[in-house]
């Protein structure tokens, strides 16, 4: 059988906090999400909330970032560190585009 993964919350702060934790602007996380940015602004602000394969894709990109978002501030991310283009803490050889 196999093991079960935990599935976060993926509330506004926790989106940020792993946006921030990558070291990309929302433009950019938008980018390698495929996603527009303005979902991804509306995640933040807490207008709306990932679900299904956002959520999903969220959390791989999380776990393959080395991401712990089970104590993320997730209500209160830290402040933003200057912000890069692509998955900051991901090699360019384990990215998988398609």
């Amino acid at each position: 059988m196999a093991k079960q993964r935990h599935r976060p919350d993926w509330n506004a702060g926790r989106v940020r906090a792993l946006r921030q934790h990558l070291r990309l602007t929302q433009a950019g996380l938008s980018v390698e999400l495929g996603v527009r940015q303005q979902t991804v602004s509306e995640w933040e602000t807490g207008a709306y909330q990932p679900r299904g394969a956002s959520a999903r894709l969220l959390t791989l990109v999380a776990e393959r970032a080395g991401f712990d978002y089970d104590v993320s501030a997730a209500s209160d991310p830290a402040p933003e560190r200057p912000a890069r283009e692509g998955i900051g803490a991901m090699d360019a050889g384990e990215r998988r585009d398609g």
